[in-house]
């Protein structure tokens, strides 16, 4: 059983491109979403994946990943998939010995950035770049399988601009928690 221990956090400014390793865009979409688990399928450059990540709340979640063919990660996505599909451009940036995963949302959700680090430990203490905004691994709305079904674009003007700054707000998209 894989266990991921990630959390998630808003940019307060856009300093974090300075540091910017590499990048790679990402497509993908949800075959399934239920109150136990999500299937999605990913495309990131000739790579594919199916994964089984739990709803678990808080940092922790089980995750399992299956490399697939291209070919097939790319029929499920044109015809199996709910909701828009989630695009991405991620950015990995070291800081200290950790690396952020910033990824800087497109289509539906542009507009959008989301910073998350995976740690080896729930309680695991990382670097915090100034560039760091409000934590938001316990809202979620800003997880990609939400942004599937309440995207970005439709948030309301107040929660958006919060984003965009960094804080997030308490109103940032009704019927999520």
């Amino acid at each position: 059983m894989a266990v991921e221990i990630e959390r998630k956090f808003l940019p307060a400014s856009d300093a974090w491109r300075a540091s910017v390793k590499d990048s790679v865009r990402l497509v993908q979409g949800y075959v399934a979403n239920t109150p136990r688990c999500s299937v999605r399928v990913r495309i990131a450059g000739e790579s594919a994946w199916l994964s089984l990540k739990s709803m678990d709340p808080g940092t922790t979640r089980h995750e399992f990943e299956y490399p697939v063919p291209r070919e097939d990660a790319e029929q499920v996505l044109g015809g199996l998939c709910e909701g828009p599909l989630v695009e991405k451009i991620r950015h990995r940036v070291p800081a200290g010995r950790h690396c952020y995963e910033v990824d800087e949302f497109l289509g539906e959700n542009a507009g959008l950035v989301v910073v998350e680090i995976e740690l080896g430990a729930a309680d695991e203490e990382f670097e915090r770049p100034a560039w760091l905004g409000a934590e938001v691994t316990d809202q979620a709305r800003y997880y990609n399988f939400m942004l599937v079904r309440a995207p970005f674009s439709g948030w309301p003007a107040a929660a958006r601009e919060a984003a965009r700054a960094g804080r997030h707000a308490a109103d940032a998209n009704p019927g999520a928690p």
